[in-house]
């Protein structure tokens, strides 16, 4: 009796060390993760030229307070570390260091800059540490094959370029297309999303390609020699204080082309309104995201959920700036990484799952707007819907237009 005794002791003490040695097989950890948190790192312009973009970071603190507060992720909370790099690419450096090799964070989310981080881009994927769903527009970020550690979030500009172009080419298909742009990087990936769409036709429709320097006090002169070429589609692929000349200027000489502007200008209080609203009208971009303080969204539920949490966590904050239902968007889309990585919390899972987001949508996107990624397409929002401005306000109409060819 003894002896069988000891037999059953010795069966349940082996299978109990089997089952335990099952659930450590399926708990993987890298650096920042373990079963009780998930370090995530950020840096931020919170002082210098860039500072608006501040309260980027702040929401996004306060969405993970939430998610702790509800419990965590897969019952780990979020360790949030985020500093201030100025907007200055060699302080970036030294923050980025800092988090990666003295915090020891998982991985880094949602960076704010495409000079900052290109200046930590390389070491990111040297260190092979997560530089995750980045703040910034340009198309650099989608590139799997030589940057297999870097995604950007949000539409890139060369994407709402391509959407710009389907929408001539449908609208329009005999234009003649005069485009203006800033004489940088910015200014640059527009110009290739045009023609990515318009092809071989992009000789014929484009009658003018005219840059301009930040350096430049007006534009005026520009704006003047692109109406002489006759074209009847205008690009402005500028920023907000040069777009608001533009506008200004178009009135003044009773041009009236087909005004297509950057998403990056389409403040009402620093371009609509100081070019003159009235100048202003008809003026077309395109946009991703709800604008929280529109009542079109009153009874949206995913706008509901995003006043709840404001509410909450953020009270007094001011709801017409763009940057809260954006930092809203890119912390929710993190929250699913983490979510879909399970017990398996590498780094190198993460990454996966970045990678394998299907239709997801986060709570201030437009609707019919949906995140897809894969491991050849790191651009996770390709689809826009475009807007009019008009009687002082932006107003949403017509399909969702992607960049996806045959989109």
């Amino acid at each position: 009796m003894k002896n069988k005794k000891l037999v059953l002791l010795a069966a349940a003490t082996a299978l109990t060390l089997l089952s335990t040695q099952g659930a450590f097989a399926q708990k993987k950890y890298d650096t920042g993760a373990s079963d009780t948190e998930i370090k995530i790192g950020n840096v931020e312009a919170y002082s210098g030229p860039a500072s608006a973009y501040g309260i980027i970071g702040k929401t996004e603190e306060a969405y993970f307070k939430m998610v702790n507060d509800q419990g965590g992720i897969n019952g780990r909370k979020i360790n949030w570390i985020s500093y201030d790099d100025g907007y200055s690419p060699p302080k970036t450096v030294e923050q980025v260091r800092k988090l990666i090799e003295s915090d020891e964070v998982f991985l880094i989310f949602n960076a704010l800059g495409t000079p900052t981080q290109t200046a930590v881009q390389k070491y990111h994927n040297a260190k092979k540490v997560p530089q995750l769903f980045l703040a910034t527009g340009a198309s650099k970020w989608n590139d799997p094959k030589n940057f297999p550690w870097t995604m950007g979030f949000q539409p890139s500009y060369r994407v709402e370029a391509q959407i710009f172009a389907k929408y001539i080419l449908k609208e329009k298909p005999d234009a003649k297309v005069a485009i203006f742009y800033a004489n940088d990087d910015f200014g640059k990936d527009y110009v290739a999303g045009i023609k990515d769409v318009f092809g071989d036709k992009a000789s014929k429709l484009i009658v003018a390609e005219e840059s301009y320097e930040t350096s430049e006090p007006s534009i005026d002169a520009h704006i003047v020699k692109l109406k002489g070429t006759g074209a009847d589609v205008f690009v402005n692929i500028a920023t907000p204080k040069f777009a608001a000349q533009a506008i200004k200027k178009i009135a003044e000489l009773e041009w009236k082309p087909m005004h297509l502007m950057t998403d990056v200008s389409v403040s009402i209080g620093a371009v609509m309104k100081p070019a003159g609203l009235e100048a202003s009208e008809g003026v077309l971009s395109a946009g991703y995201l709800k604008d929280a303080s529109d009542p079109q969204w009153k009874d949206d539920e995913g706008m509901k959920k995003f006043m709840t949490f404001i509410d909450k966590y953020m009270p007094g904050a001011n709801i017409s700036d763009a940057n809260l239902v954006y930092a809203y968007a890119a912390a929710q889309t993190m929250v699913q990484v983490l979510k879909q990585s399970g017990d398996n919390l590498t780094r190198d899972n993460v990454m996966k799952q970045a990678a394998s987001l299907k239709d997801f949508v986060p709570d201030t996107l437009i609707p019919g707007i949906k995140i897809n990624t894969s491991a050849t397409d790191f651009a996770p929002i390709e689809q826009l819907k475009m807007w009019r401005f008009k009687k002082g306000q932006w107003e949403l109409f017509g399909d969702i237009i992607s960049a996806e060819t045959g989109g």
